[in-house]
């Protein structure tokens, strides 16, 4: 299992939208900009579901999804891959409707969605892109 650094975690607080990669259990893709995206409490990425449609029925029907971590002051780019669970309800999940809330009164915060990390890629292009982060 791959964790995240300390310098991934710092590209992320720097990155506003990122592109969360889920697909269906027949292996449709479906890809959408995301904003609240971050590093939980718990050692897990948080996603704070407020308008996920497809994204939502694809990680119900297949946990697996993905992310990448890019933004102009990167040194490295990366992908995250890893499962997701969904929660509604709990003390993690009001955490999350909090931190929307903070940002905008009236995002609904319907889900939250942790993904355990398990495989972290290079993705900067270069002789490590494509290889997994060790």
């Amino acid at each position: 299992m791959s964790k995240l650094t300390a310098e991934m975690l710092e590209a992320m607080t720097k990155q506003g939208i990122f592109a969360f990669a889920t697909a269906s259990k027949d292996g449709v893709p479906n890809v959408v900009p995301v904003g609240m995206l971050f590093m939980g409490e718990d050692g897990k990425v948080w996603l704070v579901d407020n308008f996920l449609n497809k994204t939502l029925a694809n990680m119900q029907e297949n946990p697996k999804a993905s992310f990448y971590i890019w933004n102009p002051e990167c040194k490295e780019s990366y992908q995250i891959k890893g499962t997701v669970t969904i929660e509604n309800s709990g003390a993690d999940y009001e955490k999350a409707v909090a931190f929307a809330h903070a940002k905008k009164e009236t995002l609904p915060a319907k889900n939250l969605v942790k993904m355990d990390v398990e495989e972290v890629y290079y993705v900067t292009p270069g002789p490590n892109a494509g290889k997994l982060v060790e």
